[in-house]
């Protein structure tokens, strides 16, 4: 029997993807710049892409990576 630590889970791929889909949603679209105006910390606007898009990067790495590993223990 597997041992369901070590086994990945779709769990563990869909919230790769939700990470890369709020990431996508924060770069592409000003949900995040609005949020920002409206909390007073609209300062921070212009340094955005410096974190958006390693950020975009990272979580789709991570959501491949997660879909691969589920994919090749569902396989067996």
């Amino acid at each position: 029997m597997p041992d369901p630590v070590s086994q990945p889970s779709k769990r563990t791929m869909y919230a790769a993807f939700a990470g890369t889909v709020l990431v996508a949603l924060c770069c592409f679209t000003p949900i995040l710049v609005i949020l920002l105006g409206l909390v007073g910390l609209s300062a921070f606007t212009p340094h955005l892409d410096r974190v958006l898009l390693p950020a975009l990067a990272v979580m789709v790495l991570l959501s491949t990576v997660a879909y691969w590993r589920w994919r090749r223990s569902v396989q067996k």
